[in-house]
């Protein structure tokens, strides 16, 4: 039987804590907040996405743009498959929506937060509130946990399981990092993964609180298109977000070297002859009409004052003198509806955080340390991170499992 601490009590720490213990060892899970699993309950806009019913490797592997490779194992040892089997186990029943997105059937995160501390209890694991500050090292091995009161903790083996720096407010504080770096490891740079993008055109604070649906995007780098989506993206005051602009955003590695901009396509459907052909139609039917008037069978009303101002047609213009040129400006308008990407929101606003302890530094086939003997990590503290949808959920439980596998 191993002393086991896992540092950290949120979906990676609960899952490699539970499974530790299973195994006869004796866990103890520190968690710095009063409630485990503090970011659990907000994700998936409270709903919490669990995993995504993706079940083969290679389309786990092709949702994750930092490090796919590292997970190989990971992913292997603790499918998607077996995180819905555990958490209809515990009494969980699960649904798969759009983009075999995961949810419990409750749409209430709760229920998966309550199934999985009670789990980890249930397997025999002690969860105790404490912030681990320092490790205590001997022979290249933690001897201890130390703590913000100087408690110490003696243990065989540590799991760092302490989440990244987004939403710091359930307990994602970047403690991982320092401890990590306290005993010769390296963080690779901090970035906001998956979050609202800041646009620099004078038109968008305008079109604040715009939701749009079935729409589809290109995210471009110096005008070369690097990622495209289809869905749903809303209008903020300082630029953009929603789930499409939040997968776009992991794409963006250069900001501020490089020029990014989102060309949104607001009629995907409709190819542009097709549109024009629209267009045409409904000017037929109202010949008379001013142009600013002559569109809200086509765009939502808030977006029409800012595409009439961009087309450079005389908002009073009669829609029967609108020529063909204008016409055609307008269609590509519709169909390429740009905006300036000129940064990220804080990395305290990301869903996840991009980077973090260097993956070279970790053996992929069990999570544990290439440079201290006894230390092991496992999810979002770890230089991975994935699109929406499920997945970084599913990184967190995979690398959890495979890091209890070896303790």
């Amino acid at each position: 039987m191993s002393k086991i601490v896992v540092i950290g009590g949120g979906a990676a720490g609960l899952m490699c804590g539970a499974k530790s213990a299973l195994k006869g060892n004796d866990v103890t899970v520190l968690e710095k907040m009063d409630r485990p699993a503090r970011k659990l309950m907000i994700t998936g806009k409270g709903r919490c996405n669990v995993t995504n019913a993706a079940f083969d490797i290679e389309t786990l592997i092709s949702n994750v743009p930092t490090n796919p490779r590292f997970l190989y194992s990971a992913f292997s040892s603790f499918m998607p498959y077996d995180t819905m089997a555990l958490f209809e186990e515990l009494g969980v029943p699960l649904k798969i929506e759009r983009g075999n997105r995961v949810f419990p059937k409750s749409d209430k995160a709760v229920d998966i937060v309550d199934a999985l501390v009670s789990y980890c209890k249930k397997s025999g694991a002690k969860i105790m509130r404490g912030t681990a500050t320092a490790f205590e090292c001997q022979d290249n091995k933690i001897k201890a946990v130390i703590l913000d009161d100087k408690t110490k903790i003696t243990c065989d083996k540590v799991a760092v399981c302490t989440g990244g720096k987004s939403y710091p407010l359930t307990g994602s504080t970047g403690d991982g990092y320092l401890l990590a770096k306290s005993v010769g490891h390296t963080v690779t740079e901090i970035k906001p993964g998956l979050v609202a993008l800041v646009c620099s055109n004078n038109f968008v604070p305008k079109l604040q609180g715009l939701s749009l649906k079935n729409i589809s995007i290109k995210l471009l780098e110096n005008e070369k298109e690097i990622y495209s989506d289809f869905g749903e993206m809303l209008f903020t005051h300082y630029g953009v977000s929603g789930p499409v602009i939040l997968s776009a955003s992991s794409h963006i590695r250069n900001m501020g070297k490089m020029q990014y901009k989102i060309s949104i396509d607001l009629k995907p459907a409709l190819d542009e002859q097709t549109l024009d052909k629209r267009i045409q139609r409904d000017f037929s039917d109202m010949p008379n009409k001013d142009f600013i008037n002559s569109i809200n069978k086509l765009l939502p009303k808030k977006l029409i004052p800012v595409i009439v101002l961009i087309s450079g047609i005389e908002p009073s213009a009669k829609v029967n003198q609108i020529t063909k040129i204008q016409r055609q400006r307008l269609v590509k308008l519709i169909k390429c509806f740009t905006v300036d990407i000129s940064g990220f929101r804080p990395v305290e606003e990301a869903i996840v955080t991009s980077g973090g302890i260097n993956v070279k530094e970790i053996e992929p086939k069990t999570m544990k340390s290439k440079i201290i003997d006894n230390l092991y990590f496992a999810g979002e503290v770890i230089d991975v991170d994935a699109y929406t949808g499920g997945f970084n959920l599913q990184i967190a439980f995979s690398t959890a499992v495979l890091c209890a596998e070896n303790m």
